[in-house]
Order: C-alpha cells, then structure tokens, then sequence
C-alpha cells in the first residue's frame, strides 16, 4: 500500500524531536544552544549528584528508589504504542511483503552469529584472566536461599512455555501488558493484514499514522524527566549497595566491563567500519540514550529513543521497527558475555575444572536459554540460573558468589546491549539496502535531520528517502 500523501508532514512532528533536535531543525539553532539544554548533560549531571548523594547519605539515597521506578514506569507505559504504531504504519507501506520475510531472516542471521561470537569472547578471556582461580569456594558453605527465586524463575521458563507466552490473550492485551514479543507479533499481522487489504485501509493507516505524531511528542515529553529518573536511581544503587560491595569482587566486575569495552570497540567498531560508519561516532550520536541506560539500568527506558534515532540516522521505518524491538529479546550481546564469563569464575571458584566438551555444552546451553528467558525481568541471572541448572558441573549455588555484584554488571550489560542493537540496526538497513548514507553521515556527525516516514522497502535506498 503506497504511503499516504502526509506521511512526511507527520514525520517532522515525531515526538523525540522535542528531546533530541532544536526547534528550528537546524544545525545553527542547535549550536546556539546552551550546553546545559542537552539532555545528555542533565543526564550525566544527575548521575554524578545521584552518586554523590548515595555515598555521603545513603539512607536518603536509599530512600529515592521510586524516582527512577516512577520513570521507567512512564517509559515502559509508551513502548508498547510506539512499537506497534512503528511497526504497523511501515509494512502497511511496504509494495511488496516478501521484504519483511527478508529483514526478518537477516536480522536472525545476524543476532545468531553475534550472540554466539559474545558467548565465546566471554569463554575465552575467562581462560585467560582466570578471575575465580584461587578463591577456593565449598558450594555447601554458600547461602543459597539468596538465589532460589531465580533459580525457580529458571526453572520455569521453557522454550515451549516461552513460544506459547508469545501469543497474547486478545489483539489489544499487548498494549496494556507492555509485551515486547506479543506486541511485535500483533503489530506483524496487523501491518501485514492492512497491506493486503489495500485502499480501504488506508483511513486506518492515516490515524495511525496522526496518533504516532501524538505518541511520540509524549516522548519527547517523558524524557524532559529522564535526570529526576537517572538521580533516583543511582542514588538509589550507591545508597543500597555501596561502590565498597564491589571490592571483594572487583576483578570479576572489571574483566566483565573490559570485556565488553574490547567487544564493542574491535568487534562492533570491525563491523562499522566494514559498513561505513564509526562507532565511535555511533555511541556519540546515542549520548542521551546511553547514558539514560547507564543511570537506570534499564535498556527499555531507552528504546523509544532508539527507534526515533534510528529512524533519523536514514534507517528505514520498517527495518527499525523489526530489529530494534526484537534485538532486545534475541540481539544480548552483554549478556551473552556475562554468562560464560560468569559461570566459568564460578567454576573456578569452586574448583570445578571443565572438559571442552562441558563448555561446549554450556556455550550451547546458554544460547538456547538466553533466548528462553527473553522479555524476563532480571533476564541476565535467570539465564545465568537456567543454563547452571543444565549443565550440573557448574554449582547453582555458586552463584550466591555474584549476586551481590550483578547490579553493578547489570549497567554493563543494558549499554552493551543497546550498542548491539543499534549496529544491527544500521547493518540490516544496508543489507536491505534500506539506509540513508547521507542521513546517517549528517547524524554521526553531530547534524541530524528530523525523521521522515518511510515508503516502499522492495525499491531501493531511493525509496527510503
């Protein structure tokens, strides 16, 4: 179904504008802005007095916990929407529905291949730094009452289970539920069911298309509240668990952050450069959004944002609205990471030495399982959890060892993630040839341009502009 004829108009009222473009739209009314207008510095701000606050007074630090609850709580309330508007309104443009069968593949392919190449950086530098060796750990000895609900949580995600919880109870349940999976699955057939229908959808399309221009000026609007949210929060993580919990622990938490810095900068940068962009420049272009994660520990507080970047930057509305969403369920690179990198300095810790057919075994356990726990809250340590309890070598309770530790990885893991996904994104927007070079040049660079709507993917990169 061809696009309609205000869809561009729409496009340069999408919401995050207010958040991340000046009023004007140009290069020269961003400049003359005052640097404390950016979001990525009042971000950044309140991470630093949030940590402060948490150091010198973390009772109160503590107590500030509903700040960023309140905030991922209103971002959480819009993902839903925007992903099914995003998604709805571009393969309802698409000419031909074989390219969403196509992106779909591609975007597969490449979380596959990434996701497996994670988990296998992890196994190896653990070899290599060793960071258990020597702390000599009875399993008997270790409180394992603290890692039972995950534990259970694990044991009750199953791939079954998860491919039926992937087909929600009513078409509009997803949006009330704010099921990533379940929305993506709706959205797909009601974009798909639009197009085949033709003319007589077109109506229903073009509200769509208005609500998208009203849902995302809500984001832009939530995220004026984005440092309230990143303050609380991080007073709230210093203030409960203190930067001194990471002592006893800090060779694991700082080979897991270096791993994941060599992961993003040689692997991701190699796979940037190969398509013509730096990643550098890339994480520059996502400073908001990067550092939103970082103060919250939560990549979904962000995802709006991302889509609305990823749009800008010249990647096609429906490759974005298929990779992005779905990347934060099967595209977790810095949690792929942290489970063979944990589960072996468990092992090491308690003595455990492990045949390369174990590890094998738990590099392949720990694929399928990542994808089991997708869309689970604390998905990290369940995975982690679930891949132990299969591979019995490895101790469960060992993994009381970390807990005290894994909020602070978790920061580590959502960026990594996020920089995952944002690379897939670009990279099957090439491979569709589906990418705006310009666009993308221009926003890298620190210049880019509001959104715009996307027509056909079936004919090229001229289509998408």
């Amino acid at each position: 179904m061809a696009p309609s004829r205000h869809t561009e108009k729409v496009g340069q009222y999408r919401g995050c504008d207010l958040a991340h473009f000046p009023a004007t739209g140009t290069p020269a009314a961003e400049k003359a802005r005052h640097w404390s207008g950016h979001l990525y510095i009042q971000v950044l701000a309140a991470i630093l007095c949030g940590a402060l606050l948490g150091h010198f007074a973390p009772a109160t630090g503590a107590a500030l916990k509903p700040l960023g609850d309140a905030f991922i709580a209103l971002v959480k309330m819009v993902i839903a929407p925007v992903i099914f508007l995003t998604l709805v309104t571009g393969i309802a443009g698409m000419g031909n529905l074989g390219g969403l069968g196509r992106v779909v593949g591609k975007a597969f392919a490449y979380f596959l291949f990434f996701s497996t190449l994670a988990l296998i950086l992890g196994l190896i530098v653990a070899h290599i730094v060793q960071p258990g060796a020597g702390l000599h750990i009875q399993p008997a000895q270790l409180d394992q009452s603290a890692v039972k609900s995950y534990a259970k949580a694990a044991h009750d995600q199953t791939i079954t289970g998860f491919l039926l919880h992937v087909i929600p109870t009513t078409l509009v349940s997803p949006l009330t539920d704010g099921d990533i999976l379940q929305t993506l699955l709706i959205a797909v057939l009601f974009g798909i069911a639009a197009s085949l229908v033709g003319e007589p959808a077109r109506p229903v399309i073009e509200l769509l298309e208005r609500f998208s221009a009203i849902v995302f000026r809500m984001v832009g609007i939530l995220m004026r509240a984005a440092p309230i949210g990143a303050f609380g929060a991080m007073a709230f993580t210093v203030g409960k668990f203190g930067v001194g919990s990471l002592a006893n622990l800090a060779g694991l938490v700082a080979t897991f952050y270096l791993t994941s810095l060599i992961f993003v900068l040689v692997v991701l940068g190699a796979v940037g450069w190969g398509c013509g962009f730096s990643i550098l420049k890339l994480i520059r272009y996502l400073r908001s959004e990067l550092l939103l994660v970082l103060g919250t520990s939560s990549s979904e507080a962000a995802l709006p944002g991302l889509i609305e970047k990823m749009e800008a930057a010249g990647c096609a509305k429906p490759v974005v609205g298929l990779v992005v969403p779905t990347g934060y369920s099967f595209n977790l690179d810095g949690t792929n990471i942290y489970m063979t990198l944990a589960a072996l300095f468990i092992a090491q810790a308690c003595d455990v030495n492990l045949t390369l057919g174990q590890q094998l075994l738990l590099l392949g356990v720990a694929m399928l399982s990542s994808k089991g726990a997708a869309g689970v809250t604390g998905a990290g340590f369940i995975t982690l959890a679930a891949t132990l309890s299969i591979v019995p070598d490895v101790p469960v309770a060992g993994m009381a060892l970390i807990l005290g530790v894994d909020r602070f990885m978790s920061e580590c893991r959502s960026l990594t993630n996020f920089v995952g996904n944002a690379v897939a994104t670009i990279v099957v927007a090439r491979w569709e040839n589906a990418l705006d070079h310009e666009r993308l040049t221009a926003a890298l660079d620190g210049h880019p341009r509001p959104p715009r709507r996307d027509p056909d993917i079936t004919n090229g990169a001229e289509a998408w502009t």
